[in-house]
């Protein structure tokens, strides 16, 4: 059975959202469904979205768990967007917290280091 995954981020300014995550990601969206939304893929099947919806921006929660937490770090802030905040659990793993404009909270996962 193959499954696809969407998962939306409502935010207030479609340009400035689509110029974030660009940053974050360090990429360009795969598609833009419409004016209004752009989709990135961040595996097979596996998507991320924002849309304009500036009457209920900032309200999602995401986590993506990767193979390389440290090196998209490093990406990311490579590029100016710096996390938000970093956790490690009891078991070890690990993850970093990034707020989009609109308060959207995108989390990166990993297992522990070693």
């Amino acid at each position: 059975m193959t499954v696809d995954l969407f998962a939306g981020l409502p935010v207030s300014d479609y340009q400035r959202a689509l110029a974030w995550y660009t940053r974050l990601l360090g990429a360009e969206p795969a598609f833009f469904p419409n004016e209004i939304e752009a989709v990135w893929e961040l595996a097979e099947h596996r998507y991320l979205y924002i849309k304009e919806l500036p009457e209920c921006p900032g309200r999602a929660l995401h986590t993506v768990f990767v193979d390389d937490l440290d090196q998209r770090v490093e990406g990311s802030s490579g590029r100016g967007i710096e996390p938000a905040g970093q956790e490690t659990y009891g078991n070890g793993v690990r993850k970093v917290t990034y707020r989009d404009p609109d308060g959207n909270e995108i989390g990166f996962g990993g297992a522990p280091p070693g």
